[in-house]
This record gives structure tokens, sequence and C-alpha cells, in this order.
């Protein structure tokens, strides 16, 4: 039976999640992730679900054709799925609003769930969503694809301080991360651009003020390093 390979950011998500997990993949797309992880022995059973039946037909081709047994479930997010069928849940490649929505609608994920994020939008706002609602941040990692930079948030449920709003765009956990400096500086240039367009726009000229400081301090995060 050939074994299936996989692109850096997927690979990153297969290294973090615990071994013998039972998993839930959110979105499963083709459903490389799960059938992996199936087919390495490293977790003991996985749940794809998508709210499309087309990604479903893929993964379940996918798993036919690498010879694993992959549960599939059609449904919105976490919607078709019961907390005590898994421990452990990965949402990826989607924004962060929508992971939001996901883990609104299942609040079962706060009482010994893991939970793997990799935004691809919207980063910042899902970082302060889940501080404010009961996750608290246990890594953070970064992987570079194909020229773009990927947060990967791990989570459980739990206390979490606070967030600044730099600590939000920065991230927590990411100090010691090699790709760190690099993720930093196009942060930065996510808000100058931002700013560049408020400017554009009178009424927003004051918020332009805001987002510069904010650029300014990631900055002087970067010198740090």
């Amino acid at each position: 039976m050939k074994e299936l390979q996989l692109q850096p950011r997927l690979q990153m998500l297969a290294d973090l999640v615990p071994p013998g997990a039972i998993l839930a993949d959110v979105g499963t797309d083709h459903g490389y992730l799960p059938v992996y992880l199936l087919q390495k022995g490293a977790i003991k059973r996985a749940i794809a679900s998508d709210i499309g039946a087309e990604p479903l037909d893929h993964a379940r081709r996918t798993a036919e054709e690498y010879g694993v047994a992959l549960e599939l479930r059609l449904c919105d997010g976490l919607a078709g799925i019961a907390p005590y069928e898994v421990d452990t849940v990965v949402i990826a490649g989607m924004g962060g609003e929508s992971m939001i929505s996901i883990l609104s609608a299942a609040p079962w994920t706060k009482d010994g769930c893991r939970l793997i994020l990799q935004p691809m939008t919207r980063q910042e706002l899902l970082r302060r969503w889940l501080a404010e609602n009961g996750y608290r941040f246990t890594a953070e990692r970064l992987v570079e694809d194909k020229g773009t930079i990927y947060p990967i948030l791990c989570v459980e449920g739990g206390e979490q301080p606070s967030l600044s709003e730099v600590e939000t765009y920065a991230g927590l956990l990411l100090a010691d991360d090699p790709l760190y400096g690099e993720y930093l500086t196009r942060q930065m240039a996510r808000l100058q651009k931002a700013a560049d367009g408020m400017r554009r726009s009178q009424d927003k000229a004051c918020k332009a003020d805001a987002l510069d400081r904010l650029r300014e301090a990631l900055a002087e995060k970067r010198r740090q390093l």
C-alpha cells in the first residue's frame, strides 16, 4: 500500500495531533490529514466532516485509495458530531470568523477537548475570541507553505488572561519559532496596508493612527529578537 505524503501545512497539523487521539477533522476537504494519521497508526479513529457533499466524496476516495477506515459526516462544523465521539478537533483552512462561528455553536469543545486551529484570515480576531470565551493557549506554531506563513493555535478549555491588541496580532507563544521574525514583518505589512486604506477615507483617519501605533509595537518586538 502506498503512503500518503503531506504538504508542510498539513504535516505540521499532523505533528501536533496527540498520539492515540480520536480526531474530528472539520472542513476536511480531501481528507488528507485524517487519512495520513490513520495510515501511520498515530490515532485511534477519525471523523471527517464537511458542509459540502463533494469534499466528502473526495475524502471517501482518499480513504479507499490509502486503505483506511474513515468516518464521514455531512454537517456544518461540529453540528453532526457528539461531544463523546472525539477528544481532539482540527479546524484548518478557513477564516477566523468561520472558526468562531463553529466553536460558538459547540461549547462542549471547552470540556476536555484539544483544539488545533489553523486560520487563513483574521487570526487576531480568533485569538481574542478564544481568550474571552473560555479557551487557554497551550502552544502556537508557524509553518511556511508555498510562500505563505500560517499560524497554528493549540487551545483547550481553561482560563486565559486577557490579550493585549499587540498579542492578538503577534501571538503569545511564538517567540522561539524560527519563522517569528518574518511573521511579524508580514503582520506589520498587513497593518500598513490597512492604515493606508483608511487614510483615503477621512472619517477613518484616526483608526489609521491606531494601526500605526500597533505596527510600531510589532516592529519593537521584531527588533528585540
